[in-house]
């Protein structure tokens, strides 16, 4: 879960690569993954799609035990809100989601109005999709 990761998790991020433009995305789930390196895009075993992952510097250290680094990956499932508008994340977000305007190297991520549902982000407007009032 995106609240469980430690802001420590992150010293080694050198930059963030997104597979896709974000800009119409309200959120992104985030997660740590064991991955075998530090630079290149790392294997997806999820439902749903890879959106982004964090690269990480010279300085980081591959753990003893496994070989492998602890990256964060971004993807999203195929119910979420970008998918599904009308869904099950119609409003809120899962408990992983971030906004991912709020999100850069060493720096977690938070939800926001937006990416909780909110207002209707520009994508759902186009699409003419409007929310239900609270």
């Amino acid at each position: 879960m995106s609240a469980l990761i430690d802001p420590e998790d992150l010293t080694h991020e050198s930059d963030l690569v997104w597979l896709e433009d974000t800009t119409h995305l309200d959120y992104v789930r985030q997660s740590l993954d064991r991955v075998t390196g530090r630079n290149r895009r790392p294997a997806y075993h999820r439902d749903g799609r890879l959106v982004g992952y964090a690269t990480l510097g010279p300085t980081a250290k591959a753990s003893r035990a496994s070989g492998t680094h602890l990256r964060r990956v971004f993807w999203l499932a195929p119910h979420d809100r970008d998918q599904q508008p009308a869904g099950l994340y119609a409003t809120g977000a899962p408990s992983e989601a971030v906004d991912p305007r709020t999100v850069a190297p060493r720096v977690k991520g938070y939800k926001t109005e937006r990416s909780e549902g909110g207002p209707a982000s520009d994508a759902m407007r186009e699409m003419g999709i409007t929310l239900p009032k609270a």
